[in-house]
Order: C-alpha cells, then sequence, then structure tokens
C-alpha cells in the first residue's frame, strides 16, 4: 500500500482537490478531521490540555477554541505545547487507520494535511501532492472568501509555508489556478499514476 500526502496552504483549494480524489474512489485520511477527535470529551488529550491551557476547556467539558486560539496564536511556545499534545496522538490515529485499510486491500490512501511539510511528515510518505497557486491569487481568494483586506490576507498567507517552497518538495503539483474542469484533469493524471503504481 502506499500512503501520499496531500497539501496545498490557505486559498490554494486543497479542499476541492481532496473532493475530487474522493469522488475518484480515493481513500482519505484527514488531519483536521483527526485533530477534532483527539481532543473530544473524554479524549486524553483535551485532560492534557486543560491542565496545560486554563481556561481553555468550558465549563460543559468541551475544547473552547477561541480561549485556546488566542493563546497559541501569537506565542510559539504555547503552540509547540499544545502540538506536543495534539500531534503524536494524530499520528498514533494516522498508523491505526492505515494499518486497517492495508489490511482490507486498499492500494493508495491519501493523507490530506494543512501542516504536512511543516512538521516534517513527508519524509516517511510515499510521495507528496501539492496543491499550488500563484500569492496573488492564494490573496485574491482569501480576501473574497474570509472578507479580508489585502493586509490581513498578507497575514495569513505570511503565517505558513509558501507554496512555492512545498511546490519545490513535491511529487506532484496541482496547479489550481484555472478552471475546475483543468483542476480535474490533473487529479485524475496523479489518481491514475497512483493506482498504476507507477511514480
Amino acid at each position: 500500500m502506499r500512503l501520499v500526502g496531500l497539501t496545498g496552504g490557505i486559498g490554494s483549494g486543497k479542499s476541492t482537490v481532496t473532493q475530487m480524489f474522493r469522488a475518484l474512489g480515493a481513500e482519505v485520511i484527514d488531519a483536521d478531521e483527526l485533530a477534532r477527535e483527539v481532543v473530544r470529551p473524554g479524549q486524553p488529550a483535551l485532560a492534557e490540555i486543560a491542565r496545560r491551557f486554563p481556561g481553555a476547556v468550558d465549563p460543559g467539558g468541551r475544547l473552547d477554541r477561541a480561549a485556546l486560539g488566542a493563546r497559541i496564536f501569537a506565542d510559539p511556545e504555547e503552540r509547540a505545547a499544545l502540538n506536543a499534545i495534539v500531534h503524536p496522538r494524530i499520528q498514533a490515529e494516522v498508523r491505526r487507520r492505515t494499518e486497517a485499510l492495508a489490511r482490507a486491500g486498499t492500494e493508495v490512501v491519501l493523507y490530506d494535511a494543512a501542516l504536512l511539510i511543516e512538521n516534517g511528515l513527508e519524509r516517511s510518505l510515499d510521495g507528496v501532492i501539492v496543491v499550488w497557486v500563484p500569492p496573488e491569487t492564494q490573496r485574491q481568494r482569501l480576501m473574497a472568501r474570509d472578507g479580508l483586506d489585502r493586509a490581513g490576507a498578507e497575514e495569513r498567507i505570511r503565517a505558513q509555508m509558501p507554496l512555492d517552497e512545498k511546490r519545490a518538495l513535491a511529487t506532484w503539483v496541482v496547479d489550481n489556478t484555472g478552471g475546475r474542469d483543468e483542476t480535474l484533469r490533473q487529479v485524475e493524471a496523479i489518481w491514475r499514476t497512483l493506482r498504476g503504481g507507477a511514480g
């Protein structure tokens, strides 16, 4: 079985590309989905977060994402502390799901993660797909989607690794600058390659 990373950047259209792969029959493990699961009430990670970040869990026993976000957004040490709690549990769940899919005979699994390369996970995978657009396209899409001004869009883009740097580490690139049909053609070609076992 091949485990292939799928990543991009804010405003690149990664979610759209993920949906296209799913529609073609790809099994996708979604890092964001796992991140939500490991901090559900009753999970060990949530108890650890409550101890490390007082006030981050509401009286009902659920994660207060706004309160936690306010603490970690501008503080790299706090963000690293949160990642140390959450990331090992996410990776354990990825391994569990990957092994289950392998036992079921799945040939290719896509691991969809925004911070795949930032966290060095690409080194343990059988290839990486990067969804790419030029910086100006990122800016325009973010401004339109989130109602941001140019400075606000720039701030969010700068908070991530530049897409050109991710592209340089990609095995396959989906250039999502054009229309949906052009993007789908690229996704279909990559999926044929993955299913065929060729690099």
